[in-house]
């Protein structure tokens, strides 16, 4: 753990260096994302209800075992889910269109 925070100017400085590592680990994730869509056939298989919840049952666990607060947690996990459904099915469309071209 990082030593407590002298100033808001510190306080600015390690959410921003933190924000920096969210940014770079979203751009990883949505890179896995998009491969996914690759391998599912139908929009059903892209919006995977039962997935979805396997997630945020696992990231509330996680977030109990670090101290994080359960319910934050489940609330970014379901916006940032909703987000890459969102992208994962423009993207699962292009692929279908592409290969229904002649």
């Amino acid at each position: 753990m990082d030593a407590p925070c002298t100033s808001l100017d510190q306080v600015r400085q390690r959410i921003d260096q933190i924000d920096r590592e969210l940014v770079t680990l979203l751009a990883k994730r949505g890179g896995l994302v998009t491969q996914a869509a690759r391998f599912k056939k139908t929009t059903d298989d892209v919006r995977a209800p039962a997935r979805v919840e396997q997630v945020i049952t696992k990231v509330r666990g996680l977030a109990e075992q670090t101290g994080a607060s359960p319910v934050v947690v489940e609330q970014v996990y379901r916006a940032m889910i909703a987000a890459f459904i969102n992208e994962e099915l423009d993207t699962h469309a292009a692929l279908q269109a592409d290969t229904r071209t002649p």
